[in-house]
């Protein structure tokens, strides 16, 4: 009787077959790998570890999932099925409409990179089946390791289990960074505006370069594929498709040193498409491809077609979108914008400790690579971010908003330290830190030219009504469509950050503090916004106020304000600010900062209401004057006096 004959005497004695982790899914060379062998390795070096708890508690909760999905998709009628059909069949023939097979999109894969950089640097190492990373984790893995099941992300201790003559060789980035820049500078030549994925990957849009040397995409994924060898003395294979999504399909066919040209017909796409695993899409994760397959029966990219109903009654309509667009076999053809970066981070994984000594000295590894880093790139940033994982794989955030921009190696670990010292005693075996919230141009415009601006939103029907809503001169305007909500509208509605635009939101109301005043903007049910001009023929918003009352909707009362408190200890309750108890000085600036603020807003209120209240008497007034002038000056009654306006 041979081993996989005895695995399958019961279900209940191979509790492996179900244990499915990265360590256990397929990469390009580990199509002959005894793959039950692998996950039994996995699941006895891994039984009784947080990693294997942890991953318990996922399993867990993606069956919890499953399983309320398939109540979900048991409760569909034949009514419910054929409303989605429709909806179904109707964005089929929108999606498809936007098919575009002019472009020629090139994904050039590097092969093993990081492994082969190594064996380049030291042939000793060539036909030996080698690893780049430690004990505790890989980083990449030779075809040679993978034969026996080894691969990128798995642990040291059991890729040696699965494959006793592995060789371990230290992780070097300064000498992957040289060979990656080698390549780019290839690329360089092809697409000047090539995007680059990570170091050992990047797509090429090559429609041009085909025209102007009246090549096809075949020939220049050869060529290229040759320079680089030239160059670097590394392989890397391609993929040649009408858009991205496929290309980067392609680019895994013929791994390693080979390429695959799919032809830009739509026959040919839908033909690749139709029969291809899942699984092999980017963005469809191991989650996903389980939900897929146990709620739907989904296993194929063809089959997305067929149960589209389904999709669009089970999941997100942009997630069903997404889904569609993968059966279409439909990706993205054009360069995206170059847009500024939003935050910049590093982080380091090590072996789980509870040592506060080392855990300083990794804070202030850290700090040093952040600060490179931003310095670098010119960058400065105001929001401050540690990221820590537990020894139990918990996964742990912790920021701070600081009242000035910074990137000093001392700045960072300050308040770094800070955020450190409120978590520990604590076991890590993952420890980063992240900057964002970067200055931005004097004029306060975005740098980033895909930022959108206040112009491009809408604040509008917060009273059922229809009316839109403009301001001119810094001033909210809308000219996008309509925002509907029939209570009340708040920042996450708007998907707007009112704090990066110099607004605040209490209550109803969004407030914009210009030149130390404060205007409030509007948004309340029971007073919709309108536009009025002031005397210089300027637009400004104002609150509509109800016929017959005195009061002034310029936001919500004393009583209705938020009040302020930190919530666990730590957290505000009006902004959501962490900061821990350790924190004193910080704390107490915040503090003081919302009562400013919120005593500004009041006196800001005051005068607005007093303003009001002395135009409506002037018109009044003259309003009497006009009446009683009109009635001295005729013997004929107005007609204003049988009609009333009704407002």
């Amino acid at each position: 009787m041979t081993k996989s004959e005895s695995w399958s005497n019961s279900s209940e004695n191979r509790p492996w077959q179900s244990y499915n982790t990265v360590y256990t899914n397929a990469k390009p060379g580990m199509d002959g790998v005894d793959k039950e062998k692998v996950q039994r390795v996995v699941y006895e070096m891994s039984k009784g570890s947080k990693y294997f708890e942890n991953q318990e508690r996922k399993d867990a909760s993606i069956k919890e999932k499953i399983e309320y999905m398939r109540s979900q998709c048991a409760n569909l009628t034949p009514n419910h099925l054929a409303h989605f059909h429709k909806i179904a069949d109707t964005r089929i023939v929108e999606l498809e409409a936007t098919r575009d097979l002019s472009k020629i999109w090139l994904h050039v894969d590097m092969d093993a990179f990081f492994a082969a950089v190594e064996t380049l640097c030291d042939q000793s190492l060539k036909g030996k089946p080698m690893a780049v990373g430690n004990m505790s984790m890989l980083s990449t893995a030779n075809y040679e390791a993978r034969k026996f099941g080894v691969r990128a992300a798995m642990p040291g201790f059991i890729a040696r289990k699965l494959c006793p003559d592995l060789i371990f060789v230290p992780v070097d980035f300064k000498k992957y960074t040289h060979y990656s820049n080698l390549t780019r500078e290839v690329f360089q030549k092809y697409d000047a505006n090539f995007m680059a994925m990570s170091l050992d990957e990047a797509y090429l849009d090559i429609t041009n370069i085909c025209a102007e040397r009246s090549m096809t995409g075949e020939q220049v994924a050869q060529e290229l594929r040759e320079t680089v060898f030239n160059v670097t003395g590394l392989t890397c294979s391609a993929g040649v498709a009408a858009n991205r999504l496929l290309a980067k399909v392609c680019s895994d066919i013929n791994k390693p040193n080979g390429q695959f040209v799919l032809p830009n017909e739509r026959g040919a796409v839908v033909t690749f498409i139709s029969s291809l695993p899942t699984r092999k899409i980017g963005g469809i994760g191991k989650v996903t491809d389980q939900i897929l397959k146990e709620v739907i029966g989904i296993s194929t990219c063809g089959e997305l077609l067929q149960q589209s109903s389904f999709l669009y009654a089970l999941f997100s309509r942009s997630s069903a979108d997404f889904f569609l667009s993968v059966g279409l076999g439909l990706g993205e053809t054009d360069t995206p914008e170059v847009g500024m970066r939003k935050s910049m981070s590093t982080e380091r994984t090590f072996t789980a400790t509870k040592n506060e000594a080392f855990l300083y000295q990794k804070l202030v590894d850290l700090s040093e690579s952040l600060s490179t880093d931003l310095k670098e790139e010119g960058l400065s940033g105001r929001t401050l971010t540690l990221k820590l994982k537990t020894a139990s794989f918990e996964v742990r955030t912790r920021a701070v908003t600081l009242p000035s921009y910074i990137c000093e190696h001392e700045d960072i670990l300050k308040h770094a330290s800070k955020l450190l010292k409120a978590e520990l005693p604590v076991s890590l075996r993952l420890m980063g830190l992240r900057i964002s919230h970067f200055y931005e141009e004097s004029n306060g415009a975005p740098s980033d030219p895909k930022q959108k601006t206040l112009s491009d939103f809408l604040v509008r029907k917060c009273s059922g009504e229809r009316d839109d809503c403009f301001m001119s001169d810094h001033v909210l305007s809308t000219n996008h469509g309509t925002f509907e909500n029939h209570e009340s509208c708040g920042p996450s509605e708007i998907g707007l950050d009112t704090q990066l635009l110099g607004f605040k939101w209490q209550g109803n109301s969004l407030n914009q503090n210009r030149g130390g005043k404060e205007q409030v903007l509007g948004c309340q049910e029971n007073n919709p916004v309108e536009h009025i001009s002031d005397r210089n023929g300027k637009g400004r918003l104002s609150l509509k106020q109800h016929e017959g009352s005195d009061e002034v909707g310029a936001g919500p009362s004393t009583s209705e304000k938020r009040s302020f408190f930190w919530m666990d200890d730590f957290k505000c309750s009006i902004c959501g600010v962490e900061l821990p108890q350790s924190f004193l000085e910080e704390r107490q600036e915040h503090s003081d900062f919302h009562l400013a603020e919120r005593l500004q807003e009041e006196e800001s209120c005051e005068n607005l209401k007093s303003i009001v209240q002395s135009q409506r008497f002037t018109q009044k007034d003259q309003q009497r004057k006009k009446h009683k002038s009109s009635q001295t000056g005729t013997k004929h009654v107005s007609i204003d006096m049988f009609f009333a306006k009704k407002s």
